[in-house]
This record gives C-alpha cells, structure tokens and sequence, in this order.
C-alpha cells in the first residue's frame, strides 16, 4: 500500500478522545504527515490540528483523507458517507482501518472509479498467513500486553523501538493494528486474520533475524477482556516475546465498552500473560510497567509508580512524562 501524504485526519462524530486514537497515534509520531482534521458538530476529541473542511485541506495540499476513529465495531455511518464523498469529488484518495470496508461501500467504489481515487482499507491483509509452528525463532522480541484496551501498547512499543535505535541497537518496531500500520507504513492487522492464522501471522511479522535485533510488537486487547481476549492470546503464541512490558490506566472503573466487568487485579495479569507467553518462549518475563497517568496529576502520577514499582519489583514509567529508559535497561540486562 502507498498511501499519499499528507493526510486529512477525519475525526468525524468521536464521542471521546481515545475513540480517535487513529488519528492521535498518526498526529503523535508524524505530525508532518498531517494538513489538518476535520471534525463534525458532535465530536470530542481534538488533535489539536487545524480544523478545515474538505476544500480548505485539498487547498493545503492534502493528498488522502484518512479515517482516524476507531469506533466499537468499526462502522461507516450514513453522515460519515457524506463526507466521504465530497472528499472523494475534490480529488482525496481515501484511507480507513475500519471493520466496514470502503471497498466494500458499492458508492463509494463508484465514485472512486470515475474520480480516479484510490481507497485502502488497512485493516485487511493482503496476503495469507501460515498455522503457527511455534518454533524458536532468532532475534529479540518485546510485547506490550495490557491490563485493558487502550492503555497505551502501542506508544509503549513505538517509544521502546525509538529508545533502542537511540542507543544504535537494531529494531523495528512491528504493527499488529490500523493506527500501527497507518503511522509505521507496514503491518497486518490480526483482529481481521481468521482465528487460526493469528500466530502464523505474527511469526510471518516478526521473523527470523539477527541476534542483537530487537523486533517491538505492537499488543492489542487484553487477555482479560470479554470482547478481545481472543485475539491477545494469538498474538502472546505468535510473538514469542523474551520481554513483557504490562500497560496500564489506573483510572477506570472497568473495561473499556463493558461496565459489568472490573479493572482486574495487576498482579492477575502479569501470572496470566506470563503463562501464555510461557507456552512458546519459556524464558519469557517481564521487564517493565508502562502506565498512563494522562488524567492524573503530576504528584498522584509519581506516587502511583513509586507504590507499583515498589509493589511488584519492576522498572514502572509513564512513557509520555518519563521515557521508557528504565525498562529498555532492564530488557538489555543478560
């Protein structure tokens, strides 16, 4: 896939700031791919982009209008379609992650044909996976695994790759999801790999390779989450991560999208996510705890750390207020 740059991020109708987190990642690591944003009366979250319309972006040289919500199942509504079109009318090529293909949207296919657009459905892979074989591969790899949804697996992953590289130590960093994809240009998204083929996928992902190379997998869902849980576990067998980095927001009340299921214990988590990874790698452990402390204060965030890390005996960072220094020296230590 080649997606033209720069985008036109579509924050459409999100009904809050993590449902645009599409659109946050891409505008977090390359805010030079981005004109603007274009937000509809309802939404709310901000990019803190300039908010234009479809003929002031392609004004501004926007190339692609990328879709930048990642709403709970990934449905293109009728006032979205709207817009859709009109970018499609000003000449905008058309990018999406959603479960709802574009190519799948017999008008918008349509109008593409005859305006002579492109439309990329990231999400969907382009290719067929093997069964996994489970079999130890060379190399390093990391996994950031989550006690929820949306917790911050991928800024964890995409902070530790730029930390390693920074110390001139061979990474990539591997995109499991849309938004990984969209910001790192390559990936396969294994919510949309059939159920067998998700550890194959991985393992075709992050391959064989040099000793001293480090492969940082993008997590995705939880391993505790009733809608998700199912997926996290193909992509713990496929990873065969030596390092685990647990991810955290220690504000919510329960899982994200299902009220009736607590936060769960942290300490469940890591034996959980331990004896899964353990299935492929029995060397497995973890190295770290990543934790969003976005709606904390600065003193509340700093207390909180101190008493995990105190707690559980591992490096524990928020990677946005204190870089994940401490946990990439810990993944390094023989």
């Amino acid at each position: 896939m080649e997606i033209q740059k720069p985008y036109l991020l579509f924050l459409g109708d999100a009904h809050d700031p993590l449902a645009a987190k599409v659109a946050q990642g891409i505008k977090q690591w390359h805010p030079e791919y981005c004109v603007g944003q274009f937000r509809m009366e309802e939404c709310q979250a901000d990019c803190e982009l300039p908010d234009l319309d479809i003929e002031a972006a392609k004004a501004a040289g926007a190339k692609t209008l990328v879709i930048g919500v990642a709403n709970r199942g990934g449905i293109i509504s009728d006032k979205w379609l709207v817009i859709l079109k009109e970018a499609l009318n000003a000449g905008l090529d058309l990018a999406a992650g959603l479960h709802n293909q574009l190519n799948e949207i017999p008008e918008l296919v349509e109008l593409a044909k005859a305006k002579g657009r492109k439309m990329f459905d990231v999400r969907f892979p382009t290719q067929t996976f093997p069964v996994a074989s489970g079999k130890k591969r060379s190399g390093k790899r990391a996994l950031p695994v989550g006690t929820d949804c949306s917790v911050g697996k991928m800024y964890t992953a995409l902070a530790i790759t730029e930390e390693l590289k920074s110390r001139k130590i061979p990474a990539d960093f591997r995109a499991t999801g849309q938004t990984g994809i969209l910001v790192s240009g390559a990936g396969v998204c294994v919510d949309s790999v059939v159920s067998d083929f998700i550890s194959g996928a991985v393992e075709v992902l992050a391959p064989d390779n040099t000793p001293e190379h480090w492969d940082v997998i993008e997590g995705q869902g939880s391993l505790f989450h009733p809608s998700f849980a199912g997926v996290t576990t193909g992509l713990i067998h496929g990873a065969q991560a030596d390092a685990l980095i647990l991810c955290h927001e220690p504000t919510r009340e329960h899982m994200r999208g299902t009220p009736e299921y607590k936060l769960p214990d942290i300490q469940a988590c890591l034996d959980l996510n331990l004896t899964m990874a353990r299935l492929t790698n029995p060397a497995a452990k973890f190295v770290g705890i990543s934790v969003n402390t976005s709606k904390l204060s600065e003193k509340d965030a700093f207390a909180l750390m101190e008493k995990l890390e105190a707690e559980y005996g591992l490096p524990t960072i928020d990677p946005f207020r204190q870089g994940v220094a401490r946990i990439v020296d810990n993944m390094l230590k023989d």
